[in-house]
């Protein structure tokens, strides 16, 4: 039996579509409340566990009879009111799972991190890889922090004889839920909604491949190692062409000012602080976003055998999903 937390969400859902096509006998954990809708009909083939992360209670009970544990579940956010929810989330419900899966002497968990959690400090070509060193940084959002922290303690299980794998994605494309995370970019795109190209770049990679990437750190994954999903490192501006020429529109015809972002950052979180919501944008992620971030991806292709899609190709996946 695979344990599969976050598994309605836009990762989760893409591993599961993936183990329930191989045959594999799928359990989630999942809110009473979470959306069905990115299962799809792959909802009804698999066992659920009602519950939640943060209650270790939950946690065990569907833990119960496991080999595997995937773990996806997390809030992604830019901070603000956020930030509380991500603490709790990323990294008590991370400290959970682990202890769980030690408790229930699982024989391997997978755990899901990010790109975020490697820091900001450069590798000496230009790349980080899964040597970075985490290093403190006004550019390290509150979301980093968390995964940063999340992988401590999947760091201090392996300490505690828990078979362990982490990876690592760049930033995730795909088909999505309208009106979150990338897709909602899309959307923006599609609509004609993006006039400026933010002017820094960063690493992508396809929801699928991510899934994937997941799947054979499952299967060859060393213990105690992670791994940088990552297809292409792209500017901003060719990645906002790809989606708008996928979608059959015009692509944003300039590049924004650094300034630019980092006074929208400043205003959004006024104006969130006025009315108690989180922001569309901070100072910090508008900062990441006039950087130029590169990450190296060869490890998982070299070690796993993954192979990646190009953003073209992830390009055109998003834009028919667009409809």
């Amino acid at each position: 039996m695979i344990l599969v937390t976050g598994a309605t969400g836009f990762v989760g859902s893409a591993l599961v579509r993936q183990l329930v096509g191989e045959g594999e006998a799928v359990r989630i954990l999942r809110r009473p409340t979470s959306s069905l809708d990115l299962l799809g009909d792959t909802a009804g083939a698999v066992e659920h566990a009602l519950g939640d992360v943060t209650d270790m209670d939950a946690v065990v009970q569907a833990m119960a009879g496991v080999g595997t544990v995937y773990h996806v579940a997390a809030v992604m956010a830019f901070g603000g009111r956020a930030e509380r929810s991500m603490r709790r989330v990323n990294v008590g419900g991370t400290a959970n799972v682990v202890n769980a899966a030690l408790m229930a002497g699982a024989e391997r968990l997978v755990h899901t991190s990010s790109i975020a959690a490697l820091g900001r400090a450069l590798h000496p070509t230009g790349l980080m890889d899964e040597t970075a060193e985490w290093t403190s940084s006004p550019t390290n959002t509150a979301y980093a922090v968390s995964k940063r922290d999340a992988a401590l303690e999947v760091r201090r299980g392996v300490a505690e004889g828990l078979d362990a794998v982490t990876v690592c994605p760049a930033l995730v494309f795909g088909p999505g839920r309208s009106g979150e995370g990338t897709f909602a970019l899309a959307e923006r795109v599609a609509a004609g909604r993006v006039p400026m190209a933010p002017p820094g770049g960063t690493a992508v990679v396809d929801v699928a491949d991510v899934a994937t990437g997941l799947r054979l750190a499952a299967r060859a994954g060393v213990s105690g190692e992670r791994y940088v999903l990552a297809a292409q490192n792209l500017l901003w501006a060719d990645i906002l062409r790809a989606l708008a020429e996928a979608a059959g529109v015009s692509p944003p015809r300039r590049v924004a000012a650094p300034w630019m972002l980092r006074l929208g950052g400043a205003l959004a979180e006024v104006g969130a602080a006025v009315l108690r919501s989180e922001p569309a944008l901070t100072r910090a992620t508008a900062q990441n976003a006039s950087a130029t971030y590169r990450y190296d991806g060869s490890k998982a292709a070299r070690d796993l055998g993954l192979t990646y899609r190009s953003f073209e190709e992830t390009a055109a996946r998003v834009a028919s999903a667009l409809g």
